[in-house]
């Protein structure tokens, strides 16, 4: 049953990892190089649509963590679930503090009310999700460690 945890767990986290490397290197660029008001409208569009789910797919990637650290604690390789989960944290803390309020902004955004700096507000978000990608990243490659 534990084993089934595991992989569910990694599963899980890993198709969030796809989908913010996604944002981060694919969608972001095509919603960057489209003409006119095309990428922010596009940007306004994904940052609704993906403010509404990303919380419950990371809360819910954060507590399969933590259920498996609980249930697997004496069992060789927690301390990397363990790890992975503290990293799952901070960029649950990550997203709170630095992106939420940006993408909040953006998401109301049309090209009759945005601000002037809304570009510069954009690259702002793409510099904190790069690192929170990383930070994906990682704990995807702990937890997926942790099965071996």
């Amino acid at each position: 049953m534990l084993n089934a945890l595991g992989v569910f767990t990694v599963v899980v986290v890993g198709l969030m990892v796809g989908v913010e490397f996604a944002v981060a290197f694919v969608i972001n660029r095509i919603l960057d190089a489209l003409p006119e008001d095309s990428g922010q409208l596009g940007r306004a569009h994904g940052g609704r649509m993906l403010g509404s789910v990303m919380p419950v797919w990371y809360i819910s990637s954060l507590v399969l963590s933590a259920v498996w650290a609980v249930a697997g604690w004496h069992r060789p390789g927690i301390g990397l679930v363990v790890t992975a989960g503290a990293l799952l944290i901070l960029s649950v803390i990550m997203s709170v503090l630095l992106l939420v309020p940006i993408n909040n902004r953006g998401k109301t955004w049309t090209p009759d009310n945005r601000p002037d700096d809304w570009k510069k507000q954009m690259n702002r978000w793409d510099r904190y999700h790069y690192v929170r990608v990383a930070i994906l990243i990682a704990a995807f490659t702990l937890l997926a460690a942790a099965l071996a």
